[in-house]
């Protein structure tokens, strides 16, 4: 018994050491309660992609283990070699242009198994994003940021994820009239959604470790309670799945074979196509290059990650692993592996190091033998964990100036408002660091650009003319 906890120190002791745990202000336990959040608040991803993706023609089981498997490679990377509490996986928005308007397209021309020549852009993307982040473009990138506009982009990816959460537990949906409105407040979703809310704000202020994680599984529980009672009704078509898990048998545990997407590369096309072929990896390129980004700056910002020149320190080796990711991804036969911004979600608990993204990618390996219990987690589940985020993320317009210099006032309000209000967090950026430019170069005070901001800036007005084309 002596030994087995001598042992057990000593593997604390070499965690303490190689993640730097007390210089980070943070403990074993806090981590892998992080790790354990974060794991949950983008577990969803492990249902949704393999469903829009098989849309495409992919095999729906391939996609689920590639999506597990690449999630958690780019997530232990993400934590052993740059130390951040960042987890990685198949970003949402990035899957469905894929499989809805790239893969489209592309049977159009006749071409078939048009998935294979996506998932071939996808590799030439992540192998340019390597290029990009051996060459430090992208460290750059992220240093060269001003300080509102950082700000601007946090708070923005707060409200952001906020309207994510708020329509997963269907509390918002879309209306013809005004956009957007209020959801059924019967539905048991929505109700157990604002309790599930409610209980993480009570556990927060009472400093309950673990608060969000608890909000997750409370909210999870009485979900089953309401499918037992009749309340939540199981309805498949209408994407109302049970909550309860279910092993019918052994062949629920085994993970589906990655044959039929491993390696499914398609590079005759590209010779004879290669300008159409261009348009789709930049495509791919641009939105990962600045979701990732501006992903990193927020949960970086959320745990007071940057050092005191609002700088992201080790920048190239957490972009690296994004680019490593996305690689791992495209061989693998899921869609682009990108930073995922659930991953302020255990900040908010406490995560500080890369073991909590290592906790995060060992929750990936354990899903792939125990599918039927984490897909069972519906997004209302979620969506409490979301919101309460998005609060804390919010936070960060306090340290905002709203007076001085234009371009950092406007460009970090416009950050704010174009992400949540178009859904994208890749517009946001793109609109927010065009303002700052434009406002610098026109008040004179060309000294205060950066060279990497002129790039942005010209990359900015190509997507810009690539989409009004």
């Amino acid at each position: 018994m002596g030994e087995k906890i001598k042992r057990m120190e000593m593997r604390r002791e070499c965690m303490e050491k190689f993640f730097k745990l007390k210089e980070n202000g943070t403990n074993v336990r806090t981590e892998v309660i992080a790790g354990l959040t974060t794991f949950l608040a983008m577990a969803y991803i492990l249902a949704v992609n393999p469903s829009i993706l098989s849309a495409a023609g992919m095999d729906r089981g391939a996609v689920f283990t590639a999506t597990a498997i690449s999630a958690a490679f780019a997530t232990l990377i993400m934590g052993v070699f740059a130390n951040y509490p960042v987890a990685l996986a198949s970003g949402m928005g990035l899957n469905a242009y894929f499989a809805f308007v790239v893969v489209p397209s592309l049977a159009q021309q006749g071409i078939n198994d048009p998935w294979k020549i996506a998932l071939t852009a996808i590799l030439v993307e992540g192998i340019i994003f390597i290029i990009l982040s051996l060459f430090k473009f992208r460290e750059s990138l992220v240093n060269a940021v001003p300080t509102n506009l950082k700000l601007g982009i946090t708070a923005g990816i707060g409200l952001f994820i906020t309207i994510i959460g708020l329509e997963g537990a269907g509390i918002m949906k879309d209306d013809p009239a005004t956009l957007v409105t209020l959801g059924d407040l019967s539905a048991a979703p929505v109700v157990l959604a604002f309790v599930g809310l409610l209980a993480i704000a009570v556990m927060h202020h009472f400093k309950v470790k673990g608060a969000v994680l608890w909000g997750i599984l409370i909210t999870w529980v009485l979900g089953i309670f309401a499918e037992l009672g009749g309340w939540y009704v199981v309805d498949v078509d209408a994407g109302n799945f049970s909550l309860i898990p279910s092993f019918k048998g052994v062949e629920d545990i085994i993970p589906p074979s990655v044959a039929p997407t491993f390696f499914k590369f398609d590079f005759s096309y590209v010779s004879k196509n290669f300008i159409d072929f261009a348009v789709i990896v930049f495509a791919f390129l641009f939105v990962d290059l600045f979701d990732t980004v501006g992903t990193l700056i927020g949960v970086a910002s959320k745990g007071n990650l940057l050092d005191e020149e609002g700088k992201l320190p080790r920048a190239g080796r957490a972009l690296l692993s994004d680019a490593i990711g996305t690689v791992a991804g495209a061989i693998l036969g899921t869609s682009t592996v990108t930073s995922y911004v659930e991953s302020s979600a255990g900040v908010a608990e406490g995560g500080r190091t890369g073991l909590t993204a290592l906790v995060t990618a060992g929750m990936f390996i354990v899903a792939l033998f125990l599918s039927p219990i984490f897909l069972a987690i519906p997004s209302f589940a979620t969506a409490p964990a979301l919101v309460f985020v998005g609060l804390l993320m919010m936070s960060a317009v306090l340290n905002m100036k709203f007076e001085g210099d234009m371009a950092d006032v406007l460009g970090g309000f416009v950050a704010i408002v174009m992400m949540p209000f178009t859904y994208s967090i890749a517009n946001g950026i793109m609109f927010g660091m065009l303002t700052w430019v434009i406002l610098k170069l026109v008040t004179g005070k060309f000294r205060d650009i950066h060279p990497v901001m002129y790039v942005c800036a010209a990359l900015f007005a190509i997507r810009i003319a690539t989409l009004v084309m």
